[in-house]
């Protein structure tokens, strides 16, 4: 592996990688309701995400044995890091919303909550909501999206309805995600016990399903045209859509995809935020 291969490693195993596509993620929906980025909202979500996805990291190093060997020893190599810059991070998400009111402050903090309580044992027989099927998968597509739909709310006022559909637009989007890589993890999922979507239904069922969500868009895509909602990005957005196709497509043919899902998946908002800015 070279440099490049090392250096893009790092990035993903500690959750930076995904922490910036994130902040684009937020980006776009600043641009999708008109509303000018505030910079201490992006840099709290970036805090955010690298503070919950760190810690998760650390408490799925069982799993991750089997589905990311890379992954793991990046983890347990850096693991005090991680833990206190997780902590630290979170701090820093706070003081940042603070600046912009308690509203920033709430949907900043929900992340943290919905991460504690989908990864901590509360159900009988001492499994947690990330081991039930489908479970997982809404909370952290309804958790992506509350927070990209919700967070610029605190620096401007939107219509309601433009709210919800940029919240399903997102959701959509995240929920596809978190499919795709739970098809990337179905070995070390069946291993562990842990009933995915990809693990109960098997690959052609998860495709299915995925290639139907994903058309939700198109009619979603339609109504906000007619509505008059959108229209300097239309053409990103019917990008988007069709790119969801694209990568669902090969994803669901490959079981162990490795860094490309990262790249095309969880960087789809870099990119996307580039075609924004120039169209």
């Amino acid at each position: 592996m070279g440099l490049v291969g090392r250096g893009f490693g790092f990035l993903i195993s500690t959750s930076l990688f995904l922490a910036v596509s994130g902040v684009f993620k937020l980006y776009f929906a600043f641009l999708l309701y008109g509303i000018p980025p505030k910079w201490n909202l992006l840099v709290a979500t970036f805090f955010v995400i690298f503070s919950v996805y760190g810690t998760n990291k650390l408490t799925d190093l069982k799993e991750d044995e089997i589905n990311n060997p890379e992954r793991v020893r990046y983890i347990r190599r850096l693991a005090r890091t991680i833990r206190y810059g997780s902590i630290l991070s979170f701090a820093a998400a706070l003081i940042l919303g603070i600046l912009s009111g308690p509203e920033a402050v709430l949907v900043l903090v929900f992340p943290v909550i919905t991460g504690f309580v989908y990864s901590v044992r509360i159900l009988p027989g001492r499994r947690r909501l990330k081991d039930v099927t489908v479970v997982k998968n809404l909370i952290i597509a309804g958790t992506w999206a509350g927070g990209t739909a919700l967070l610029p709310l605190a620096a401007g006022s939107v219509e309601s309805l433009k709210v919800l559909l940029v919240y399903y637009f997102f959701f959509i989007k995240s929920l596809i995600n978190t499919v795709l890589f739970d098809v990337r993890d179905v070995e070390g999922d069946r291993l562990s016990g842990v009933e995915t979507i990809p693990v109960r239904f098997g690959l052609a069922k998860s495709r299915t399903l995925l290639l139907v969500l994903n058309s939700t868009l198109i009619p979603w895509l339609l109504m906000a045209a007619r509505l008059g909602y959108f229209r300097e990005y239309l053409s990103v957005l019917l990008f988007s859509i069709l790119n969801g196709y694209a990568y669902i497509l090969y994803f669901t043919r490959r079981t162990r995809p490795g860094k490309a899902l990262d790249l095309w998946v969880d960087g789809e908002w870099i990119y996307t935020v580039a075609l924004a800015l120039l169209s």
